[in-house]
């Protein structure tokens, strides 16, 4: 989908009518990144350096089910796993996640149309000492820089075992621009996915401003949960805040093996054709963005629509304030 409603409020899209104001929805994948690199009349160049790390990671923290009072142990919730993480030039130190990019998924990559990108990978997984790799939705490349195996055929970037490194190189092309996947797809790639080894990359348009809030919720199951970027439930899921008048973007995106539908309380947004809607069906390794102003203070839910996702920990707080 090329463009992009906006979800608003109802009071917003009385003035939006009256403005002749309409904005987007647009359907796609993701990545946010940092540049680093010069520029060319092609874009920037945006060098990142990520690799796969050992994470003990808790996916209910809290040890409860806040809404309907359920309760758990850290048998049932803490595991050993691996992920990305991003790091400073030449792996020096790790980044953490941003506040927009809160949870298990590896870092928020950020380009813009007509930028080249490298991004070199390491893989120090000593937890499962399997071979990984980093498999790009979304951007254009040469075969070598892939990330997926396919037996006889693909290179060293397909299947970099621990200790070794890889450097992949990509184009945001003019059909980029949107939110897209990224994920481990070496010969590891079920194991890894299902313990969170993956991430997301967040592409501007070539003249396009960036938003005030960029949310990234990520739909997956861990340890029989559902849940928003490795947690479950309202207290553990994250909590995203606005205010009111900012443009705020969500970049939602889903990973395993099922469908989730998205839903933000108090809010909806138009497609391209103008019809409204507040819930947006998203499947395995599909992903898609929704922008607005935000006019709507309150504390409101987001969730999953899917009524036994929701309830198995797929719900977390949106919070406007004026």
């Amino acid at each position: 989908m090329t463009g992009v409603s906006a979800p608003r409020g109802p009071r917003a899209l009385a003035l939006a009518a009256l403005a002749g104001a309409v904005l987007v929805l647009l359907a796609t994948g993701a990545i946010t990144s940092v540049a680093t690199g010069g520029s060319s009349a092609r874009g920037a160049v945006r060098e990142y350096w990520v690799a796969a790390v050992p994470v003990t990671w808790n996916v209910v923290p809290n040890e409860r089910n806040a809404i309907e009072g359920e309760r758990f142990t850290p048998a049932q919730t803490v595991f050993r796993t691996v992920a990305y993480r991003q790091y400073t030039k030449d792996f020096a130190k790790q980044i953490p996640n941003g506040p927009g990019n809160p949870g298990l998924q590896g870092p928020l990559l950020h380009a813009r149309v007509g930028d080249r990108l490298v991004v070199h990978f390491q893989n120090l997984d000593t937890v499962t000492n399997q071979p990984h790799s980093m498999h790009f939705h979304g951007v254009r490349y040469r075969f070598g820089s892939d990330g997926a195996y396919i037996p006889g055929f693909s290179g060293p970037g397909a299947n970099v075992k621990p200790g070794e490194s890889f450097t992949y190189r990509f184009e945001a092309g003019p059909g980029a621009r949107g939110v897209w996947p990224y994920h481990d797809h070496s010969p590891s790639m079920m194991e890894s996915i299902e313990g969170g080894l993956y991430g997301a990359l967040s592409v501007l348009g070539r003249d396009e401003d960036p938003p005030d809030r960029e949310f990234v919720v990520y739909l997956a199951a861990q340890l029989g949960f559902n849940t928003i970027n490795g947690r479950a439930f309202v207290g553990n899921t994250p909590v995203y805040r606005a205010k009111v008048g900012e443009v705020v973007q969500w970049d939602v995106l889903a990973i395993g093996s099922d469908f989730h539908t998205f839903h933000v309380h108090g809010h909806r947004w138009l497609q391209a054709d103008g019809t409204p809607r507040d819930t947006q069906t998203v499947g395995p390794a599909e992903s898609f963005r929704v922008r607005w102003r935000e006019d709507t203070p309150g504390t409101w839910l987001y969730h999953c629509h899917v009524e036994e996702h929701m309830m198995n920990g797929m719900i977390a707080i949106y919070r406007v304030s004026r």
